[in-house]
């Protein structure tokens, strides 16, 4: 199956309809969001867009095709607006015989890493910067933030397909690649 990955859509329509219009276009089977959807957070300025209501809206449309993770910006409130789960810590999945551990990446992280078997992958946003860096011990992921990069970074997006992660802009040119 293929999945497409974004992290920190923060609020923005305008990020958010590419998110879900490269779903569509990549005929992706599932939609797996790294946290702080609904809230552009204290510390951020307002995202491109910034319309909760109609992204909520937008979001509860493909809600039957949405994996989602717990963001430090997303609340109990945003679970009563969303039609689909938010409020979980992590997901584990299997894919080629390797758990790929996704979460937001406030609480686990590469300097707090939850428990990985050798040769597993972190997968998280948070920091809105993409990554991709091979330790002895994991493979630690990034896709960046769809609305908000930080540090040089691009507007961007990940894309699971046929064991192989591709870093996508807000385009859907593919920028970086790791075959798993």
């Amino acid at each position: 199956m293929k999945y497409l990955i974004a992290s920190d859509i923060h609020g923005s329509y305008y990020y958010g309809k590419i998110v879900i219009d490269s779903f569509i276009a990549e005929k992706a089977g599932k939609l797996i969001l790294l946290g702080d959807i609904l809230y552009h957070g204290p510390r951020n300025n307002l995202p491109k867009d910034y319309n909760p209501k109609e992204l909520i809206k937008l979001l509860n449309q493909h809600h039957k095709d949405i994996i989602c993770v717990k963001g430090n910006c997303d609340a109990d409130v945003d679970q009563m607006v969303l039609n689909f789960p938010i409020l979980a810590p992590y997901l584990v999945m299997e894919v080629n015989n390797r758990n790929i551990y996704f979460t937001h990446g406030d609480k686990f992280n590469n300097d707090n890493l939850p428990p990985l078997n050798c040769e597993d992958i972190l997968v998280h946003g948070h920091t809105h910067v993409q990554r991709k860096e091979l330790y002895p011990t994991h493979t630690y992921l990034n896709p960046g933030s769809i609305a908000l990069p930080k540090e040089d970074s691009y507007h961007g997006y990940m894309l699971l397909d046929n064991n192989t992660f591709y870093w996508l802009d807000e385009t859907g040119t593919v920028r970086d690649s790791l075959k798993i």
